[in-house]
């Protein structure tokens, strides 16, 4: 299947090009950029002349940043194609509920995509909490921005996110593995003096039938990066560590893949999902960790921290 990728940041190249050559499901058919092009694909300056010139392409992926993506998504759902968004699917909620009935109007498929749901282990964690009852939980998301996101300024500007850009993968796993919702009852947002978003929150949370929870993200962290999650349940501890490429159950290491590999197919599997939803006409639009993100922008207490430069 003919596809088109819309932006060929980092991501795009790190990720979304590589698993789209290693599919036998899709072509790269063509890109959409001002600034770059693949070699030997064609190339189109903009999403309206992609539209009109390559008819024969059905399905888009969209990988700009979350400010500018909602007039791209509404263009290419306008037009037919079936569409697939990089995390975030957008820079608000309601711009994503907008498109999710655009989508359905149009009879397109949709799909949001949350990357870190594809990790290997997460099957695993959630079947084993399926029946269990969860007495609490903590995230701890801590990284180095400027290993990360060296020299992004837009994930500084509002709808950029800041912290939660790596914030809501966590966010994307726990709402995968736990068997009831989420909610946010408090936050803390640190935001530095000369930004407009969050270098680190911290949230309070809890679940539809009381477990408390907490998550705390961090971009100023040093030396080892830190992508944790801990389940208590009555039947002991889930911990998934390295952002789900490790898991262990009350202190036995479960059997990860090695090299890796337990998070290397994240992508390749997003696009054998979209490859599926196309197949049965239908879309996949969970919006529930951007929500937790938006409450909590809604609730957070705003603490100002120094100012932070790359």
């Amino acid at each position: 299947m003919k596809i088109a990728l819309v932006g060929l940041g980092e991501i795009a190249r790190s990720q979304h090009i590589p698993a789209l050559e290693q599919s036998g499901q899709w072509q790269l058919a063509a890109t959409v950029s001002r600034s770059s092009a693949v070699a030997g694909v064609e190339n189109f300056a903009s999403i309206e002349q992609l539209l009109a010139a390559r008819p024969d392409i059905p399905v888009v992926s969209l990988c700009v940043p979350p400010a500018p993506r909602f007039a791209i998504a509404r263009a290419t759902i306008h037009g037919g194609r079936h569409l697939m968004l990089e995390k975030p699917p957008g820079a608000t909620v309601g711009e994503c509920r907008i498109l999710q009935r655009l989508a359905a109007d149009t009879h397109v498929t949709l799909f949001a995509t949350w990357h870190s749901r594809e990790a290997a282990m997460l099957d695993q964690c959630q079947a084993w909490l399926a029946d269990k009852r969860i007495a609490a939980f903590d995230i701890q998301w801590k990284e180095d921005v400027r290993r990360w996101h060296p020299g992004q300024e837009w994930i500084w500007e509002p709808g950029g996110l800041g912290v939660f850009d790596p914030g809501i993968n966590a966010l994307s796993i726990l709402t995968r593995i736990l068997p009831e919702p989420v909610r946010v009852t408090g936050a803390v947002l640190e935001t530095p003096a000369n930004r407009q978003t969050p270098i680190a929150a911290t949230l309070q949370l809890a679940t539809s039938s009381g477990a408390a929870g907490r998550s705390v993200f961090d971009w100023r962290q040093q030396g080892e990066q830190v992508w944790e999650i801990r389940v208590q349940t009555d039947a002991g501890e889930l911990h998934l560590a390295q952002g789900g490429a490790v898991v262990t159950i009350n202190g036995e290491l479960t059997t990860p893949a090695q090299d890796g590999a337990a998070l290397a197919g994240e992508y390749p599997r997003l696009y054998q999902r979209m490859h599926q939803l196309i197949a049965r006409q239908t879309s996949d639009c969970d919006l529930s960790p951007l929500e937790l993100v938006a409450d909590a922008f809604m609730l957070g207490r705003s603490e100002q921290v120094d100012a932070f430069e790359f």
